[in-house]
């Protein structure tokens, strides 16, 4: 596998309201397992998935609470991006968000794209 290869961009719309959010969260930490370098972009209802304590509202069995799955995620190296025009839209602010967040527009995405990561969607 070359090293383009060996990154993953995941894009997250569904937020508390859906158990995909637990699901996307569960493959991106699959993803480090298996030795990628992941990403999550989150878009629309996504960001409450990083307001704090938003993570905390959601649990799909047999899943592990998205808290923790987020948690992991970060601990073990995976980044989490945040639409900045979603961001703004529901007035959130970098304090209202789980450290570690960061901000930033899609264009960070894009770049990873272009650079051969595979994606996912959810």
């Amino acid at each position: 596998m070359s090293e383009e290869t060996r990154k993953l961009v995941v894009l997250v719309t569904k937020g508390i309201e859906s158990e995909l959010s637990s699901v996307a969260f569960t493959i991106a930490n699959g993803g480090i397992t298996a030795g990628l370098q992941v990403y999550m972009f989150l878009t629309s209802t996504a960001i409450d998935l990083v307001r704090r304590n938003g993570q905390s509202m959601t649990q799909v069995a047999p899943l592990d609470p998205l808290a923790a799955l987020i948690a992991d995620f970060q601990k073990r190296g995976g980044v989490i991006w945040a639409c900045t025009p979603c961001v703004k839209s529901r007035g959130y602010e970098q304090k209202d968000l789980l450290d570690g967040v960061v901000i930033t527009g899609a264009s960070v995405m894009h770049a990873e794209i272009k650079q051969g990561a595979a994606t996912l969607s959810f």
